[in-house]
């Protein structure tokens, strides 16, 4: 017999009574007739009395099957025909792994480097505050999703199979409670080699994966993608192309609209990250003093509010993460944040933006036409680099100094590396920004006391929560104008975080062999 539960844990009997015995209590049953899959898991702790929720699925004196739903049938694709990806992203990479499967070869072409080496150039951003345009937090094996903390939420439901890219992550190293956790995610530290085995499984079934390879150019006639030019000016032909080159490739935006190939101009969300102790955000939704139980994990939240029309809301929120810098060019101050896996860092840290309308919020880059999000988006970003003082020392300020809109003679420890430099940020960030990120901590502060606090800061600028521009595709997930181009992910404005990426990565390959 197989019976689906619901089970309400508290606290005390997590960590005193095994689960197994729990539900054998609740069945009435014999521990020795049971084996239980646990198939969610949540914690409730919206009331001082915290809970864990489980939903089981149980077996009774019968054998419980496979955790696994999927298996990956990769064939030797070695002399397939070819299905060219810009990019080694999640989308870049589940596009590949698919191609795997559909009996197609993948030849992936990364701007940036492989994961060991790129470890170098993380630090000199640290560290030594340089930036390397290929290879940074964005660019190289794995783009931003490598370091990222490995956030896995998604509401991209509609658009594919969760479980399978799920799956598929615990087939490449990731652990199991991935696919029953709530909120899963895999953390900073372990997704490199989760990253380095799916380069290892693309290559072994026979397709390419090129690093510091970047694509200047797209050689097009008569509406047909024909071939693409690499830096150092080596012609490539090609059949159909998956661009999947993320959020932050602003050259290949720029190549788009020189070339007169259609784009949009999209909305986005742009504003800082806010830094609290840890400990702050754990007594608030824990509602607990001193050290949270061993049991439970760094505390998250999720904030939003409407100001003026617009949305202010938590975006990216990393318990027991850092702040990183996330430029990719010389002369910007771009931040994000990650955690790694234990989640055990002293500081919590979360992206809070405000959304922008490009059809009504950017009169005044009317002028840059489907690229006005993006030229806001880099004022931004250089006003953030000048105000830090022209290094990848970030500009920050204490959060009730910045709503009370006074300078800061100080600032709090912080995460961020590179460090800070306090700076008037209430006057340097735009009106549209600035007076609803205000109110929305304001308010912020009333839904969760303590939050609103001179123990955090708030760091300038996060300002790539997701593409100012849109590659547009049709029903077939074509560009409308460009045959054999894929728009895909991120990027393309298509995607969100890891799994929409990844979902979105594999469909744009199951797309390009449509009738190929």
């Amino acid at each position: 017999m197989v019976r689906n539960i619901q089970l309400r844990v508290s606290l005390k009997e997590e960590g005193t009574l095994g689960l197994k015995a729990k539900t054998a209590k609740y069945l009435g049953v014999s521990e020795e007739d049971i084996q239980i899959k646990v198939q969610r898991k949540s914690i409730d702790a919206r009331k001082p009395s915290i809970y864990f929720n489980y939903k089981l699925e149980v077996y009774i004196n019968e054998p419980m099957p496979s955790t696994k739903e999927y298996t990956f049938d990769y064939k030797d694709v070695s002399k397939a025909k070819p299905i060219h990806i810009i990019g080694f992203g999640p989308a870049g990479m589940w596009a590949a792994l698919r191609c795997l499967e559909l009996g197609y070869k993948p030849i992936v072409l990364e701007r940036g480097k492989n994961v060991q080496e790129r470890r170098r150039d993380l630090k000199a951003i640290n560290q030594d505050h340089t930036v390397n345009e290929d290879s940074n937090y964005c660019f190289g094996e794995g783009g931003a999703g490598t370091y990222s903390d490995g956030k896995l939420y998604t509401r991209s439901l509609k658009r594919g199979d969760v479980r399978r890219v799920f799956e598929s992550l615990v087939h490449h190293g990731a652990t199991e409670e991935i696919l029953v956790d709530a909120h899963p995610h895999i953390g900073t530290n372990k997704l490199p080699k989760i990253v380095q085995n799916i380069r290892e499984t693309i290559i072994k079934f026979g397709g390419e994966v090129h690093f510091n390879t970047k694509v200047t150019d797209f050689i097009i006639k008569s509406n047909q993608l024909k071939s693409i030019i690499l830096d150092d000016s080596k012609e490539m032909e090609v059949k159909r192309v998956i661009l999947a080159t993320g959020h932050s490739a602003r050259d290949i935006f720029y190549l788009l609209h020189e070339k007169k190939i259609a784009l949009k101009a999209k909305s986005f969300a742009m504003g800082v990250r806010v830094e609290h102790p840890q400990q702050i955000i754990d007594s608030i939704q824990y509602h607990c003093k001193g050290e949270r139980n061993e049991l439970l994990p760094a505390a998250a939240y999720s904030l939003v509010h409407q100001s003026k029309g617009r949305g202010v809301y938590s975006f990216c929120m990393c318990p027991g993460g850092f702040i990183v810098p996330a430029a990719t060019s010389p002369g910007e101050v771009v931040v994000n944040g990650m955690s790694p896996s234990k989640r055990n860092n002293l500081y919590a840290n979360s992206g809070i933006v405000v959304e922008i309308n490009v059809d009504e919020d950017l009169y005044k880059y009317e002028k840059f036409g489907e690229l006005r999000g993006l030229e806001y988006q880099k004022n931004l970003e250089r006003l953030a680099f000048t105000s830090g003082g022209r290094t990848q020392t970030a500009p920050a300020q204490r959060l009730t100094d910045f709503v009370e809109g006074k300078l800061s003679e100080d600032l709090n420890p912080t995460s961020y590396q590179p460090g800070l430099n306090s700076a008037p940020m209430h006057s340097l960030l735009p009106k549209l920004i600035g007076s609803r990120l205000r109110a929305g901590f304001a308010e912020f502060g009333k839904k969760m006391k303590g939050y609103y606090t001179a123990q955090a800061n708030i760091v300038g600028v996060e300002s790539r929560t997701s593409s100012p521009v849109n590659i547009p595709r049709n029903e077939q997930l074509e560009h409308p104008e460009i045959k054999g181009l894929f728009p895909c992910g991120e990027g393309g404005g298509y995607a969100g975080g890891i799994v929409s990426a990844a979902m979105d990565g594999e469909r744009c390959a199951e797309a390009a062999i449509a009738d190929y």
